[in-house]
């Protein structure tokens, strides 16, 4: 038996963009890294537990392998002092996003973002508190804060022995403290590490695009303006013949090849889930933060998923545009940075809610793309999307018409 933690990014998986440069992801560009950390202030970490199947060898019991971890995603450095406008939208609820109520209630988010398994959720959220004790409260001093930690979570049970309960709230405590702004591991990393999407091993994925316009500056003139969108995927959703990439019915067509047919997701009864996280540099209030939430289940179901009753689909998006300070003067009439900001006016919300939907659906393909195949317990294996056969069937269909973003 042996453990270990995910390496980065594997060298011999490709992003789909990377895989097929031909390809039109949408009209507007990726960040530098394309990815949710391209979004200023944004930072992210994971971390993956790794375990075979084997023998304990003190009992001489059979210990089955554990694949599964956490990603914890900061809206900002200062995340406990500074908050951010936030809105989430439930496409289907089977599934848990912890402090849900309060950003319904206020649209504030004062909270690291932490995606795991569904049988961790308690230890992620004892660890956002074990890491602001540790931070926040003097010594000899107690708690007198208000803090509701937001965990999400996908059931990673099919490759990852989950009632072991392998995950630890210091891994909640480390992400926080180690969260940079480096590429994001994708595939087989954090909380998708044991992760499966329409038949093929998935798990963690992002991407961004770099949205211009133009705002009225102080002098009456036009200035030109730069908005970054990003978002961060944890796929579990789906079903093989449904699985869609770029308009090409991929699922349909690997049936038909002579590959091997990957195991199933999830037991027939069981959907399976998808928590999708979206961050933008541009103002925006919480209402329109829940209507660019909404804008995930584009992405979604432009790769065949529709939403099944016992799926957990959940989104949540973020901005970075205003600092909310946790304290401020009590006054109703006082003034907190950012929050007199403007904001991006609704008609001309567009191309941000455009650029949502692109980014949700390339950090899916992402997650199969660097995905890698795996062994979970009983032997049970979720094979990764062939890369070279997905290259050939995809050049192929799209010889005369390159992929535009379904436009």
């Amino acid at each position: 038996m042996s453990a270990q933690v995910s390496s980065p990014h594997s060298t011999s998986r490709r992003r789909l963009r990377d895989l097929v440069p031909s390809l039109q992801l949408g009209r507007y560009l990726p960040g530098p890294l394309n990815g949710i950390t391209d979004v200023s202030g944004v930072l992210v970490h994971t971390e993956s537990i790794r375990k075979s199947n084997g023998i304990d060898g003190e009992t001489g019991r059979k210990v089955h392998a554990v694949n599964t971890g956490v990603t914890v995603i900061l809206p900002r450095k200062e995340w406990f002092r500074e908050g951010c406008y936030a809105g989430m939208f439930r496409f289907n609820g089977s599934g848990e996003m912890t402090g849900s109520h309060w950003l319904a209630e206020t649209g504030l988010l004062h909270s690291p973002i932490v995606l795991t398994n569904s049988f961790a959720v308690g230890p992620c959220y004892t660890g956002i508190y074990e890491y602001a004790i540790r931070e926040y409260v003097a010594p000899g001093k107690t708690a007198g804060f208000f803090l509701l930690p937001v965990v999400g979570e996908t059931y990673d049970g099919h490759l990852n022995d989950i009632a072991a309960l392998s995950v630890t709230s210091d891994m909640t405590i480390r992400g926080i403290a180690q969260a940079s702004k480096a590429a994001v591991p994708e595939g087989n990393t954090g909380g998708g590490t044991g992760m499966m999407c329409s038949g093929f091993k998935a798990g963690t994925g992002t991407a961004s695009r770099i949205v211009n316009g133009t705002k009225r500056g102080e002098g009456g003139q036009e200035e030109k303006v730069e908005f970054t969108v990003g978002a961060l995927v944890q796929t579990n959703f789906g079903k093989k013949d449904d699985l869609t990439v770029c308009g090409i019915p991929i699922g349909r067509l690997h049936n038909e090849s002579r590959l091997p047919a990957p195991v199933p997701t999830q037991p027939p009864h069981k959907e399976g889930s998808i928590i999708v996280v979206i961050a933008t540099s541009a103002p925006l209030h919480p209402l329109q933060l829940q209507r660019l939430a909404k804008r995930a289940t584009v992405g979604v179901a432009r790769l065949g998923g529709w939403g099944g009753n016992t799926s957990g689909d959940i989104f949540l998006a973020f901005s970075t545009g205003a600092a909310i300070p946790r304290e401020s003067d009590r006054s109703i009439w006082s003034s907190t940075t950012g929050q007199g900001s403007p904001v991006v006016f609704d008609t001309t919300i567009n191309s941000i809610f455009e650029a949502a939907a692109d980014v949700v659906e390339e950090a899916i393909y992402n997650s199969l793309c660097m995905a890698e195949s795996m062994e979970g317990p009983e032997g049970r294996k979720a094979e990764a999307i062939e890369l070279d056969w997905l290259k050939e069937t995809m050049e192929r269909h799209h010889v005369d018409a390159p992929y535009t973003g379904g436009r």
